[in-house]
């Protein structure tokens, strides 16, 4: 073969090899072009949106009475109001400003619904776009900046460690229910984790090939995908504050917490008998039991009463 046939020969495969690199890249590039050319503006007309929900539970004379507020909102309209002026105070997301065309922003009213529907009904992001009129982005924005402003503002109040006078008053309780030294129950709930980075699915397995995220208050120990209280960081551990207390004469120096069979066998956790054989087992079995019904309860109320609890879904943040 003469070297300009096979000149001409190359210089067609480098034509060929273009063309499919170039019909390729344009496959790959036209979706594209055409989803970011569907992302079109709408105008929702948001001071409707805020008008609506003013009339319907912040008027002088609301369309809903007080029992529908506390009954949607999972709090009465006081709590609620204190939360939003809270908000819009300290975090600036939540302030109501105009844009750089002068037209003023989502109210802060309508962000913080917004989040606590999303958290009550555990329902998807858009699906409070039709009445609060805001975008899908718009309301995982709020969720997002009321979780964390919430934490700011109200963290060293409510997730803190107990103060003596807490300690007392909870010991004073657990005594009074024949527990002396007890300062609580626990109670917890497995999430299915159905997106586990495959490295971690041994780790967090629980008896099965299905991941799974151990809820105490709290969240993972060993990845922080969420804040959390340090009083669930001394549960995990297996840490109780130190104090006196006696019980038949004996005298201990660590408080202890009521639990059920999943719990490590831990001195600060003091279990139920599965199987009680004798007067005094079983009647500590029905005592202890008893006692735990309260945080069983409680947390029965809180999966009611805001769905996420109940069907969570975990977002991975990078950063952290």
């Amino acid at each position: 073969m003469s070297s300009s046939s096979s000149d001409g020969l190359d210089q067609r495969l480098d034509e060929v090899f273009d063309e499919i690199c170039e019909d390729t890249l344009n496959n790959f590039l036209e979706p594209q072009t055409d989803k970011q050319r569907k992302r079109a503006y709408i105008e929702r007309n948001r001071e409707e949106g805020h008008t609506r929900l003013w009339n319907d539970y912040f008027a002088e004379n609301p369309t809903y009475e007080a029992h529908l507020f506390r009954r949607r909102f999972r709090m009465n309209k006081e709590l609620f109001m204190s939360i939003v002026y809270s908000l819009s105070q300290n975090v600036p997301f939540f302030q109501h400003k105009p844009d750089a065309t002068g037209r003023l922003g989502l109210s802060p009213l309508q962000k913080c619904t917004a989040a606590i529907r999303m958290l009550a009904y555990g329902s998807a992001a858009d699906a409070v776009d039709e009445y609060l009129r805001l975008g899908e982005s718009t309301a995982l924005s709020c969720l997002h900046h009321f979780t964390d402003g919430i934490i700011q503002l109200f963290g060293d109040q409510y997730l803190r460690r107990p103060t003596p006078e807490d300690l007392q008053r909870l010991l004073d309780i657990g005594e009074k229910r024949g527990f002396p030294g007890m300062i609580g129950s626990i109670d917890c709930m497995h999430w299915r984790w159905k997106n586990c980075p495959t490295g971690w699915k041994g780790q967090y397995a629980r008896g099965s090939s299905k991941p799974t995220i151990v809820f105490r208050g709290c969240t993972l120990n060993d990845i922080n995908v969420l804040d959390r209280s340090p009083v669930f960081d001394d549960i995990i551990e297996g840490r109780a504050p130190r104090l006196e207390y006696v019980v038949n004469g004996h005298k201990y120096k660590l408080a202890y917490y009521l639990t059920d069979g999943i719990y490590p066998k831990w001195s600060t956790f003091i279990q139920s008998i599965s199987r009680p054989q004798g007067p005094k087992a079983r009647l500590f079995a029905k005592k202890q039991e008893a006692a735990r019904k309260d945080v069983e309860h409680a947390f029965g109320v809180l999966q009611a009463r805001f769905a996420i609890v109940k069907n969570p879904a975990l977002t991975w943040d990078k950063k952290r």
